[in-house]
């Protein structure tokens, strides 16, 4: 049986919508974060050696890390729907922003959330510097989504289930206006009628309300 190990507020409502968009049947199991540290609490870090979230178990498997949970998910359960195969001329558009997810826009938000923690603490240059790369993020992602519906093309993909957090649940934690974005905010409205993201946020997060503007 497939569990997806969800703590609150993080980046495993990835994989909850995920599952969701594929039909596939799972056990949710929600963790709450310490109320005084809002870390994951310590039977969550206990399900993987590295202790963060997402985690889900499929069997005797413990699997960590979105981007492979999703992997995993999708060749083991029949998702080729919402990826895009090598021989598709999206190929090489979706691998980039599927990585770039993680690898690019992740690290460089959780910078933005430490330097603005430090406060006046922070070197002023160090702060120009994270900023910067931030707001090239952004400037992307709004190129892009002028030109296509989706972060892979014109369909729906993984990437787009992958992208999604950083434009919206991390800010609760560090707070970013996107008025200026208005390609992005037409695109997180899309997303937000997608039935499966609905059912997925009612039952990974049923007292929040999503960030979709």
């Amino acid at each position: 049986m497939l569990t997806v190990h969800h703590l609150g507020i993080s980046q495993s409502e990835r994989i909850v919508w995920l599952c969701e968009e594929l039909g596939l049947p799972y056990e949710l199991r929600r963790y709450d974060r310490d109320p005084q540290t809002q870390l994951a609490p310590s039977d969550y870090r206990a399900l993987h050696p590295f202790g963060t979230a997402p985690v889900i178990t499929d069997g005797e498997l413990v699997l960590a890390e979105s981007g492979a949970i999703i992997e995993y998910l999708l060749a083991k359960h029949g998702g080729s729907t919402l990826a895009v195969a090598s021989g598709e001329p999206e190929f090489a558009d979706y691998l980039f922003w599927f990585h770039f997810a993680n690898g690019s826009l992740m690290p460089s938000l959780i910078a933005d959330l430490f330097v603005a923690r430090l406060g006046e603490a922070a070197d002023p240059a160090l702060v120009r510097a994270m900023q910067a790369r931030s707001q090239r993020a952004f400037a992307m992602i709004e190129r892009r989504l002028g030109e296509v519906d989706y972060f892979a093309g014109q369909r729906f993909t993984a990437a787009d289930i992958i992208m999604l957090f950083p434009l919206t649940t991390l800010r609760y934690f560090l707070r970013r206006e996107l008025t200026q974005f208005p390609s992005l905010r037409a695109y997180l409205a899309r997303i937000g009628a997608r039935p499966a993201y609905q059912r997925a946020m009612r039952k990974a997060e049923p007292g929040m309300t999503p960030l979709l503007s």
